[in-house]
């Protein structure tokens, strides 16, 4: 496939040396929303609470929840590059290319629950990661039109599939029956697969749309004039379709908002079609709680939104990256962080275990996380002029070998 803009897609080179070679093979635009998706998490995670206000505030809450769901809609794109893009692979190199996938889903597993082992405050979505590459798998061949479809229909059913399944658990004596013969839940520590499908913050039940609609956008001819203009546009409309109506069923549906502050013990649903405010727990018993679209209610409203800034945030990434150069050298930090996003992700909660930061105060919480950003940034700068890539990155590539044995 030919390239109009040379600049955003490179060829890969031929050996497998970790060393920087004169290509990279990689979407800048890619890597500079992944940079950003990690900068989202930074924020999340040990960043000041949005209730500070003002545009701090505004960039933060903005940040919760949408950033977790940019890096999903990226791992779809992700899992069609590694299956073959812009024609997926077939035969010993389709069955290659789909046990390389399920080795690294197994790793991002572990190590998700290697780093919830740490019990640190943060909700790793390592675990989820993988699980979906599992389970998108079976979609790689799919046509975009038909991906945009089961991504539209597992939005539309997937939320109330969930909220029927979390009633139903709830009270934990259904879900123990579960859990107590779950070989995962006994070697990981925690709910096993009830927690990864129904009962945890990333439930993939709700999160597979957002990967799915990810490898829609990555079997579209980007390159095409016009292509990311109605990407973004679509986004946005996607995005004001999913907190608009979200704000409209609020209003004008009777009790609604009542029943919702009622739930969550909050004033706050005045702003639930788009704000944390009302908490990251969705709640169950209450079917208003179906009408809300803050970033973790896992509903319809919530996926239509967040998934349309996750495209608009693409398509602008991908635009800017390939008609300026001199955006690409302000944001080649950033770019730099996205294009070890595992590394920065795990080094990140590393750092927050080692200096015990989980509770930090709003005026301590700023300053750390512009250190942390800093030091990301200038690794990943010093890092990438050397190796292609990131540390975990090579480990994670190394482990997906043996693949190469598959005939």
């Amino acid at each position: 496939m030919t390239h109009a803009v040379p600049s955003v897609v490179a060829s890969a080179p031929a050996d497998d040396s970790p060393f920087r070679a004169s290509s990279t093979g990689r979407l800048i635009g890619l890597d500079l929303a992944r940079g950003l998706a990690i900068f989202g998490m930074f924020a999340a995670h040990i960043g000041p609470d949005p209730s500070v206000g003002g545009p701090l505030g505004w960039l933060l809450e903005a940040a919760r929840g949408r950033s977790a769901t940019l890096f999903a809609l990226l791992a779809g794109f992700t899992l069609v590059l590694l299956t073959g893009r812009p024609q997926p692979r077939t035969g010993r190199a389709g069955r290659q290319a789909t046990g390389r996938v399920l080795i690294r889903a197994a790793i991002l597993i572990a190590l998700g629950y290697a780093l919830t082992a740490l019990d640190t405050d943060v909700d790793v979505i390592l675990s989820a990661y993988g699980l979906l590459f599992v389970l998108a798998l079976p979609l790689y061949r799919l046509r975009p039109a038909t991906l945009a479809l089961v991504a539209a229909a597992t939005a539309l059913v997937m939320p109330q599939v969930l909220y029927l399944l979390r009633a139903a658990v709830d009270g934990g004596s259904r879900a123990d029956a579960v859990i107590a013969h779950d070989p995962l839940a006994r070697v990981s520590g925690t709910d096993g697969l009830v927690e990864l499908f129904v009962t945890g913050p990333y439930p993939v039940l709700t999160w597979l749309p957002f990967i799915v609609a990810g490898m829609a956008v990555a079997k579209l001819d980007l390159a095409r004039p016009g292509v990311l203009t109605h990407l973004a546009v679509g986004g946005g409309a996607l995005a004001v379709l999913g907190y608009g109506s979200s704000w409209l069923a609020l209003h004008l549906v009777p009790g609604a908002q009542a029943a919702v502050n009622a739930a969550t013990d909050t004033t706050a649903a005045t702003s639930a079609w788009w704000s944390d405010g009302v908490g990251e727990d969705p709640v169950t018993g209450v079917p208003d709680w179906l009408l809300v679209a803050a970033p973790h209610s896992q509903t319809t409203f919530s996926i239509m939104g967040n998934t349309g800034t996750a495209l608009v945030v693409l398509a602008a990434c991908l635009m800017a990256t390939a008609h300026s150069a001199r955006l690409r050298w302000w944001a080649a930090p950033v770019i730099a962080v996205g294009s070890i996003s595992l590394t920065a992700y795990v080094g990140h909660i590393l750092a927050i275990k080692a200096l015990g930061i989980d509770d930090m105060s709003d005026s301590a919480a700023l300053p750390v996380l512009l250190a942390f950003i800093a030091a990301a940034m200038l690794f990943a700068l010093a890092w990438t002029r050397v190796f292609r890539r990131g540390p975990l990155e090579y480990l994670l590539h190394t482990a997906t070998e043996p693949a190469r044995l598959i005939t």
